[in-house]
């Protein structure tokens, strides 16, 4: 795969190798001045992937493979690069990243969590200054002109999550000087199916407190007690939706005392139907826990807890009135993004994963992204055996509970994946009974704070690791345990205030203190002794606990194991009570299993993969409705960006209070007969108004129009987001008989739209000319 470009890249490696550093230094600022003239960055890769080549080789000592080239050059081609763990993505993405980076434009490269962001930027971030440019990253923690600095860097490290919700605040700036972000160039997600798969059901929110009134959420949860299902509601497992019946509607009105639950000015369908998924579809220790009498969310693909974070729409006011906490504010949304909408944004757009494959379609279709697979730098040699199918979920975890200790008696590391914190718990009460020690990491706060050093040595000699979901996913597990983990923890029990990364490189290339030196020595002796003896005993072990709804979830844990041509096994202990086989599987495949033991059967196991494309093929069609619908309030929020923006930019505002005014009183409102008459009478009142404010100080009346402006819009656009979202609610829960949906929504979204415009000019209108300062 691209031969000929990795040819012509090892022929300037071969030539720049007796280059000093200051000259290939010199060598990276002459292509960026060619590429200034406008000379295309294609015809350069070469001369830039050899200098990255480089750059690795003498600052972190890594020699980058062939494999890992071309995987650089499909991310330079905006395409997705399928690399197995351990193959070394992060210093792929550096490739790419400083061949785009040459335009001056920015490069972003995103990461599923801030603890990746600041590695990768302190590891392979050290490349971009050897070669001239520069580079940062953004954290939660980081504050507004840190963020700014780091958005003008040559290349930003940082989550989806800050940059979306960077994206939404620049779009609430009341100043131009607010704003920390630049126009979006090029990007590179790493985990690319976690977040434009995963998470693109999710909307990032900026919202603030609405003075909504408790009540309605707590009468919704006595009234969803009291409902049957099958009588008065029934229920949609696969897309996790409530459909009431027409007994469960008239219980409702007649409890409630009201003609119609799905009136706009008081939906009370709304509410019933979030405490009917509050007590169904939200499980604590599931799909959130409790903390600090706070409700709060577990990713559901990561397993990890998201403080802070709450559902929108009134749900997470739903389950606060389940577990009779005290129930928040409901947040009215200020702005809204979808990861889909948002990443779409740029003009080139790549991403790397182990696990695209089984979504290639999806990637194409709505990201126009091709997935490519790069070949492993050594042979996969992992063995992965077929499902063990057990009858009941009891007999299913003795039985998982029974092969962790067979293995911990032999010493080797098992790693077991759960779906929820409630059944890592369970799993390891059974290890306590039988005696087997473990490691536990789920979304508890008190252990999810020890996650990255726990799958750091998940690889050690009689490790038993259990963890949630992808817990540690871009951690790589190594084979007797990571030696430079091992030495940072030790090294921070000596000092606190130690550059870690800059000590362990002197302790690795010798010039460290004798002490440091000899205690080096000593862990790596013992390091690579137990490398050997866990290589001797088969390499790590993975146990899945339970088929996920994506095939990509399940080969995501599979792939923990047999990285960089290590061996490993896999195998997974399902049971008819799993919700894959519950929910989606059907009769069939019960009809398959008449037997009294555990089954090891090819056909069984072919049947699940067909559940488990059934589900996703569902999943995919419920995003990509969803990504339709989203693109008729996308349209309407560019289109409103674009006017704050630039109103933000302009210098001179005037035009618009003129075309407002213009709108606001038409001739026939003003009396007059004749159109120019009519625009005359409104400019001697604006100018008269402008005369006023520009006595008090110069400039003022601009620096007014532009603040009533914004906000006004501000305003309009929140109430129209709340607006859209009951608006997509009512129309599903409606039904068009005979017509379509998405046609119905699109036209009384753009109805919506035009009065929200209007409404924007009017209040402005009233605004200006009330205004006193």
């Amino acid at each position: 795969m691209y031969n000929n470009l990795i040819s012509a890249i090892k022929t300037y490696r071969d030539q720049y190798a007796s280059l000093s550093d200051e000259q290939l230094k010199q060598q990276s600022y002459q292509l960026k001045q060619i590429v200034s003239t406008g000379t295309s960055i294609d015809s350069i890769l070469p001369q830039a992937f050899s200098l990255v080549w480089h750059a690795a080789a003498r600052v972190l000592k890594l020699e980058a493979f062939d494999v890992q080239l071309q995987g650089a050059i499909v991310l330079h081609k905006a395409q997705i690069a399928e690399m197995k763990t351990g193959e070394g993505k992060s210093l792929v993405a550096a490739f790419a990243a400083y061949l785009n980076a040459l335009r001056g434009l920015g490069v972003h490269i995103i990461t599923v969590n801030d603890y990746l962001a600041q590695r990768d930027l302190l590891s392979i971030g050290q490349i971009f200054p050897f070669l001239g440019l520069s580079a940062s990253f953004i954290s939660s923690n980081s504050s507004f002109l840190e963020r700014k600095k780091a958005y003008s860097a040559d290349v930003t490290y940082l989550t989806n999550n800050e940059l979306g919700f960077d994206y939404l605040r620049d779009h609430m700036a009341l100043n131009a000087n607010e704003i920390v972000q630049r126009n979006f160039h090029y990007c590179i997600i790493d985990e690319v199916d976690s977040i434009l798969i995963d998470e693109a059901r999710t909307p990032l929110i900026i919202s603030a407190p609405s003075k909504a009134s408790d009540t309605p959420y707590q009468v919704a949860w006595q009234l969803a007690q009291l409902m049957q299902v099958q009588i008065h509601y029934e229920l949609d497992e696969k897309a996790k939706q409530i459909i009431l019946t027409e007994n469960g509607v008239k219980a409702c009105e007649q409890a409630l005392q009201v003609s119609d639950i799905y009136s706009i000015q008081t939906p009370w369908a709304h509410f019933v139907m979030n405490a009917l998924k509050a007590k169904h579809f939200y499980l604590k220790d599931v799909h959130y826990i409790l903390k600090d009498k706070q409700v709060v969310i577990v990713d559901e693909f990561t397993g990890r807890t998201m403080p802070g974070r709450r559902w929108a729409d009134g749900l997470h006011q739903a389950v606060e009135a389940k577990e009779g906490l005290t129930i928040q504010e409901e947040s009215a949304t200020l702005a809204s993004i979808t990861y889909q909408n948002l990443f779409l944004l740029y003009p080139k757009l790549a991403g790397m994963t182990a696990t695209a494959k089984t979504e290639e379609a999806e990637f194409q279709n709505i990201y126009g992204l091709r997935v490519i697979s790069i070949p492993t730098h050594r042979p996969m040699i992992r063995k992965d055996y077929p499902d063990l199918v057990f009858q009941t979920s009891k007999s299913k975890w003795l039985a998982v509970a029974k092969e962790c200790k067979q293995m911990w008696n032999l010493g080797r590391p098992v790693l077991v994946g759960t779906t929820s914190i409630e059944k890592s718990e369970w799993l390891a009460s059974l290890l306590d009974r039988e005696g087997v020690p473990y490691k536990l990491l789920n979304a508890r706060p008190s252990l999810a704070s020890e996650e990255a050093s726990i799958i750091a040595q998940a690889g050690k000699k009689f490790s038993i690791t259990i963890a949630t979901n992808m817990a540690g996913r871009g951690t790589d597990i190594i084979l007797g345990g990571n030696l430079k983990q091992a030495f940072i923890d030790w090294l921070k029990q000596q000092q606190t205030n130690l550059d870690l990364e800059v000590e362990w490189r002197k302790v690795v290339e010798g010039r460290s203190c004798e002490q440091w030196q000899a205690q080096y020595a000593q862990m790596k002796a013992e390091y690579d002794h137990q490398h050997h003896e866990v290589v001797r005993l088969g390499g790590l072990y993975v146990i899945g606990t339970e088929r996920h709804e994506s095939r990509r979830i399940d080969n995501q844990l599979r792939g923990r194991s047999g990285r960089q041509g290590d061996p490993g096994s896999s195998r997974f202990f399902i049971s008819l009570d799993d919700d894959l086989l519950r929910i989606f599987g059907g009769v069939r495949l019960r009809q398959l299993m008449d037997f009294q033991q555990p089954l090891e059967s090819q056909l069984f196991s072919a049947s699940l993969d067909r559940a488990q494309k059934k589900v996703e093929n569902y999943y995919y069609q419920m995003r990509k409705q969803l990504f339709e619908y989203d693109q008729v309030l996308n349209s309407q929020r560019q289109a409103i960006y674009n006017e704050r923006k630039q109103i933000l930019n302009a210098n001179d505002v005037s035009d618009w209070s003129k075309s407002y005014l213009q709108h606001q009183w038409p001739a026939k409102l003003l009396g007059i007969q004749s159109r120019y008459l009519a625009s005359t009478q409104v400019n001697i009142s604006y100018d008269v108004k402008k005369m006023q404010m520009e006595s008090i100080q110069p400039g003022l009346m601009n620096e007014l129009e532009r603040l009533l402006l914004l906000q006004q819009i501000d305003q309009s656009w929140s109430k129209h987001l709340r607006e859209m979202t009951l608006l997509r609610e009512f129309i599903a829960w409606r039904g068009y008989a005979q017509r379509d949906p998405l046609v119905e929504y699109k036209n009384e979204a753009y109805n919506l739209f035009i009065k929200m415009i209007e409404e924007v000019r009017q209040a402005y209108c009233y605004s200006l000319f009330r205004s006193q300062t």
